[in-house]
């Protein structure tokens, strides 16, 4: 229904026409001569001359890239050497295509409109699971054996000693499902792949998603969450508009989004993690530890998306430009698959049931990520671990300060 980030860069500069695309295939020739060591090296040699040019002059690089850039959507020249009477052929098929981009374009509003009739239908289920979810309501018998799937098997409870049973500390009289959001999300890859340890202790209280349609073309999350030792929102939104005019073939495109600063309680933020390293003074030997926070990955930057770069961003740093538009991808994927797969099929996805019809790359599963191992507690430093650092500053002139990072989604 939507189109991704606009803006990728084609690899092809100009269209394919009959002057600069051959008719057939060069033949291979039976004089051909295979190339030899020596060749291969001169041009492997060749190329590494040229990356060494490239890696010396930047300017260079990125002058290059412009130009290239300013290729993109130029004419051939194949259209204006056409005849005067085929031109204005073409002229012709161009007004039918306009016609059909409107028709197109109507056909992407009704669905939309379809969409959020058949959403209006969906909302009484997604409260009625809501209210089961959190223990106000209890499924009717009617509704357990519909629900039942011969295919779906409960395991049974796992004898004492038995070291492969799952053991799990819920009692037997628990209200609703307990860490019903969390557990869903954990099964989806995408969102397994953000939620650290630190961040599975907030998301225990969350206790429903949901999603509304805005006036303009756009949707926005909505998290509700039971009171807990982080922050005080009861609800966390986000919001995802789309640009007023419709894209190539009709489809909505993403433009930006906004998400709800989150109130966190002292000590608790978990987008930041505390530094603390040892300092030594020069004069009196003694040392002090110097803490400050720094932003790391959380789930919870989820609510704090990237900002698309302006032009001037794009002409200043074109790789950090690439990676902001990377992330920009990535946050609007979340917010799609959240939309399009988590609401919807929630329970599918706490089952683990929706992961016969996910397609999961293999490279994901091959082997496993090894992350490099960091001191981030700061109860745990050692003289043999923290890095010392030698000071003029006396001991007495008052604590150390602490830097305040800003906060970025990582």
């Amino acid at each position: 229904m939507a189109e991704p980030i606009p803006g990728k860069r084609p690899d092809q500069m100009t269209a394919p026409t009959p002057q600069n695309t051959p008719a057939t295939n060069a033949p291979i020739s039976s004089r051909a001569q295979q190339p030899g060591v020596a060749s291969i090296m001169e041009d492997d040699m060749e190329r590494a001359a040229a990356a060494s040019i490239f890696a010396q002059n930047p300017q260079l690089v990125q002058m290059i890239q412009g130009r290239l850039g300013s290729l993109i959507g130029r004419s051939s020249g194949y259209i204006e050497s056409l005849p005067p009477t085929v031109r204005r052929r073409v002229s012709g098929l161009r007004a039918i295509q306009k016609d059909h981009a409107k028709l197109e374009a109507e056909f992407q509003e009704e669905v939309l409109q379809l969409e959020k009739k058949y959403f209006a239908k969906f909302t009484p289920l997604y409260e009625k699971r809501s209210a089961i979810v959190n223990g106000q309501t209890e499924p009717t018998e009617d509704e357990i054996k519909a629900g039942e799937d011969e295919n779906f098997e409960v395991q049974p409870k796992a004898a004492e000693g038995d070291e492969e049973g799952i053991k799990l500390d819920i009692p037997e009289n628990v209200a609703g499902i307990p860490e019903f959001w969390l557990s869903a999300m954990k099964n989806q890859v995408t969102f397994a792949e953000i939620i650290t340890d630190r961040d599975e202790a907030a998301l225990k209280h969350l206790t429903d998603i949901r999603m509304e349609y805005l006036q303009e073309p756009g949707f926005r999350l909505i998290f509700e969450f039971s009171a807990n030792e982080f922050f005080s929102n009861k609800t966390l939104t986000k919001t995802y508009f789309y640009q007023n005019e419709s894209g190539y073939g009709g489809d909505f495109i993403y433009d930006h989004a906004e998400g709800d600063k989150i109130e966190w309680l002292p000590g608790k933020d978990l987008t930041v993690r505390v530094e603390a390293k040892k300092q030594r003074n020069k004069n009196t030997k003694q040392t002090r530890i110097v803490k400050k926070t720094v932003p790391t990955e959380s789930f919870f930057n989820f609510f704090s998306p990237p900002k698309p770069p302006s032009d001037e961003d794009d002409e200043e740093d074109e790789d950090a430009a690439t990676e902001i538009e990377e992330r920009l991808e990535l946050d609007y994927h979340l917010g799609e698959d959240i939309k399009e797969k988590l609401i919807p099929r929630a329970v599918d996805w706490f089952t683990g049931e929706a992961l016969r019809y996910e397609e999961i790359d293999d490279g994901d599963m091959d082997e496993p990520d090894f992350d490099d191992e960091e001191d981030e507690d700061e109860d745990d430093l050692s003289d043999d671990q923290d890095e010392e650092e030698e000071t003029d500053d006396d001991d007495e002139s008052g604590k150390p300060k602490q830097e305040a990072a800003e906060c970025k989604q990582s």
